[in-house]
């Protein structure tokens, strides 16, 4: 075992293990590199799970399912920010056509690999994939039609400004979606949001979600309208992710099984327990919205 293979096993491990050791957003993405759920792909979402049956189909279900919800079609220019390894911008391209697709990801190695998986995909003229972020978008006012953010905009510092940056960059008329993370209406049962508090807090500090971004769906909305976007619909979806996706990864142990042994032991415990308490502090919503 090299030096550095070791250097990242403890690294990993003091990150799991350690309550007081936070990273930065690329630190995380760095660190996790090309763990992905899926076995085919490297899709990071954790899929839409209604009628389908195995990881990639949920994680390319919950991309079309973003793609569909904002119309994207032919004649669109697509923005979507935190792209993860490309996998939904190449599935856009194929199945949806865009005109063409612009990423944003502030992830280094991220970028480097999915430039990558374009290039091997043939795809470099329609899809364009760069290093920058999603509150500060290196991007002309109103210049898109779709803006879409597939489980990144829980990150963002803040998930405001990366609304009023989508603002500005949208066309009239042109939408926004979203599918992220947000924390469940407290329970009255003080057990239950115990659960709750347990649940947002493990998520949030592993994968550096800013307190700013602690709100329920009422807020989004407020938010969303603040920056000026209207027609706003958001709903919940999170029983068609989190508890499903739960019992996926208990039958099949596939991801678990690529884990050091103190992550594995850590996995198989959550895994083991109820998801309704496991997840009890994560929402999980599809928003909408449109610039007037």
């Amino acid at each position: 075992m090299s030096d550095n293979t070791i250097d990242r096993f403890f690294r990993y491990l003091n990150w799991l293990f350690n309550p007081f050791h936070g990273l930065k957003t690329t630190e995380v993405y760095d660190l996790i590199g090309t763990s992905s759920l899926t076995e085919n792909a490297l899709y990071l979402n954790l899929g839409y799970w209604r009628d389908v049956e195995t990881i990639d189909e949920a994680s390319e279900e919950l991309a079309l399912l973003v793609a569909k919800r904002g119309g994207m079609g032919p004649d669109d220019t697509v923005l979507d920010c935190g792209y993860g390894f490309g996998d939904q911008d190449i599935l856009w391209a194929r199945k949806m056509k865009p005109e063409k697709i612009i990423g944003l990801n502030i992830t280094k190695s991220q970028v480097k690999r999915a430039r990558m998986n374009v290039a091997d995909a043939g795809l470099e003229k329609s899809i364009d994939l760069r290093e920058g972020s999603a509150t500060e978008m290196p991007i002309e006012n109103e210049s898109i039609d779709l803006v879409v953010s597939v489980e990144s905009a829980f990150h963002y510092r803040t998930r405001e400004d990366f609304f009023k940056e989508a603002f500005r960059v949208l066309r009239p008329g042109g939408r926004l979606v979203t599918a992220d993370i947000l924390p469940t209406k407290n329970s009255d049962n003080l057990f239950r949001r115990m659960e709750q508090w347990i649940s947002w807090n493990l998520v949030a500090g592993k994968f550096n979600i800013p307190h700013e971004n602690y709100y329920e769906i009422p807020s989004y909305n407020d938010k969303l309208s603040k920056a000026g976007f209207v027609n706003i619909d958001i709903k919940s979806i999170r029983d068609d992710v989190y508890t499903p996706l739960h019992e996926y990864l208990s039958k099949t142990q596939t991801f678990v099984n690529k884990l050091h042994p103190l992550p594995k032991f850590l996995a198989k415990l959550s895994l083991n327990r109820p998801a309704d308490n496991v997840y009890a502090g994560l929402d999980y919503i599809l928003s909408y919205s449109e610039k007037p």
